[in-house]
């Protein structure tokens, strides 16, 4: 019988951890299983294309992925036409997926749970044609994340950074029109989040009614962004009933703002939008998980 392969994809500078020591573990479990493994490094070049062809050069069962929500985005976009399973080894700066999917465990742990035949298929989202997997969000995180890609601090340490300078430079609110088959919302928002999840790479919950596999996606509208709010936010305790905050599920939406705000896609700057077109994907993606874990 033939030897099975699997793909490493490593995004080395995610983090800001050095990720050798991770390889090798990686290697010597798939040795143990009697597996090829390959490693694939991004360099943020080209990489879609890149990956593309090292899947064609190998056929995986599996995908296994050392990286935050960014790159799980950029490996599920190359490979979405494939029926392949994803693991994940949470590495980066926002490794929201993997705390919703209960993925905070050792690295060892993790690497295991990365082999595993057991995967849960979830929903993923489209927004004006880009891949969302979990959480995608306009205004002051955008702001934040913008901020933080410019800074030299990687890690959570330079999140911490950039929140206080982002709070005291934040910007007026912007008017926003949503519209989906049900309604039609006209109000204004410091910030929308469009959630497929629960949590942010923190923790902290942002939609309490998320469910990654309900064919449905959550927006939710803050209104107005205080001190107060934002240490309710960040100490996992938003304020849903607040007048200041309204939650929205659907399956789609068309969101225009009055002019060009800050937007983020899987904790990855986006530049800044005026519309957005939204939708639920119809199709799945296969992540794996533990046997006993309930999503």
């Amino acid at each position: 019988m033939s030897k099975k392969n699997v793909i490493m994809v490593v995004n080395p500078i995610s983090g800001g951890v050095n990720k050798a020591g991770l390889i090798d573990q990686v290697s010597h479990y798939a040795k143990y299983l009697n597996i090829n493994l390959y490693c694939f490094e991004t360099t943020g070049i080209d990489d879609l294309e890149k990956l593309r062809d090292y899947y064609q050069q190998f056929h995986p069962e599996r995908v296994i992925i050392a990286g935050g929500d960014g790159t799980i985005k950029l490996v599920a976009e190359a490979l979405e036409q494939y029926d392949v399973i994803f693991g994940i080894l949470p590495v980066g700066s926002a490794n929201g997926l993997a705390t919703d999917l209960g993925l905070t465990k050792t690295q060892e742990e993790n690497i295991a749970i990365a082999f595993e035949d057991s995967f849960v298929e979830i929903d993923y989202i489209t927004i004006n044609d880009k891949m969302c997997i979990h959480l995608s969000d306009l205004g002051l995180n955008a702001d934040l994340i913008k901020n933080y890609e410019k800074s030299a601090v990687r890690g959570k340490v330079g999140y911490a950074l950039q929140i206080f300078k982002t709070l005291m430079n934040a910007g007026k609110s912007f008017h926003v029109s949503i519209k989906n088959d049900e309604q039609l919302i006209e109000t204004k928002a410091q910030m929308i989040v469009i959630a497929n999840s629960q949590k942010y790479g923190t923790g902290v919950v942002i939609n309490p009614i998320g469910i990654m596999s309900d064919g449905k996606f959550e927006l939710i509208i803050l209104r107005k962004i205080t001190f107060s709010v934002f240490l309710k936010i960040v100490m996992g305790k938003i304020p849903i009933s607040s007048g200041h905050v309204t939650v929205i599920s659907t399956d789609k939406a068309m969101i225009s703002i009055n002019k060009p705000t800050s937007f983020q896609i899987d904790g990855e700057y986006c530049n800044k939008e005026t519309q957005l077109k939204i939708a639920i994907s119809t199709k799945k993606l296969k992540v794996a998980i533990l046997k006993t874990a309930v999503i």
